[in-house]
């Protein structure tokens, strides 16, 4: 039982730290807004949505935040409602911690031999450049951790209700169903908070075009990431040996 409990605990802290690393970097690069369609090589497909028309454009962060999801199904299943919580407050102090320490640093005036390099590199003011890339505006800031907060709440809500009908059957819909409620809910918070009630303002048919088109491909990408999550089940099994594997199951469902 020791042996299983140190493996066990070492899980959590390897399940604990992929979390937290793709959560931060997902903040991070949804800086940067990516065409899907030019990024496919595909022709670009026009939609319309409340008055609304566009292309399918995403940030950056929608390529991490899927993993974010099936390591919340993982810890889930394996350490229940409490293990949820503890990473998610843990990844929200982390993230906080890692846009202070971006504030700080932006703050530092730059060596003047790093803006001539970066010059002549074809970056005329790379001070901006790095400001404009780490320095997120406080709304977009804000309303991205409330939404990651209230979403992994839902999530976890959602999954222990669908467990406690289901048993360990039907891993896919307690995972996809957690996952489709708390992305309704973190689509629309994060657009709200940050381009709504922020300096943008946006209208209401603009802010429920995006936030749909977000969790489509939310959706999409969750769907398409199930056979992972059956992998990393098949990988902690091996791991953890089938007894010790139950054994976290039926604590977490407890």
């Amino acid at each position: 039982m020791r042996t299983t409990e140190q493996r066990g605990n070492r899980l959590f802290i390897v399940l604990t730290a992929f979390f937290i690393v793709n959560a931060i970097l997902a903040e991070f690069v949804g800086v940067k807004i990516f065409s899907l369609e030019a990024t496919l090589g595909a022709a670009p497909v026009h939609w319309q949505l409340f008055g609304v028309g566009g292309t399918l454009n995403f940030t950056s962060g929608v390529l991490l935040w899927p993993f974010v999801f099936i390591m919340t199904d993982v810890v889930n299943e394996y350490y229940g409602v409490r293990g949820v919580r503890f990473i998610s407050w843990l990844a929200v102090g982390c993230i906080g911690y890692a846009f202070i320490a971006a504030y700080a640093v932006i703050a530092l005036a730059p060596a003047g031999f790093w803006v001539d390099a970066n010059a002549a590199l074809g970056v005329p003011d790379v001070q901006r450049a790095f400001a404009l890339i780490f320095g997120q505006g406080m709304w977009t800031i804000g309303g991205s951790l409330v939404a990651f907060m209230v979403g992994q709440l839902i999530d976890v809500f959602v999954f222990h209700r669908i467990r406690r009908h289901t048993g360990e059957r039907y891993v896919w819909l307690r995972a996809t169903a957690s996952t489709a409620v708390s992305q309704l809910i973190d689509s629309y918070i994060v657009l709200y908070i940050a381009f709504v009630l922020g300096p943008q303002r946006w209208p209401v048919g603009q802010f429920l075009a995006v936030g749909t088109v977000n969790y489509g491909y939310k959706m999409a990408a969750a769907v398409a990431l199930i056979p992972l999550l059956y992998a990393s089940r098949g990988v902690i099994e091996r791991y953890l040996g089938r007894a010790g594997a139950d054994h976290l199951r039926h604590e977490a469902a407890a």
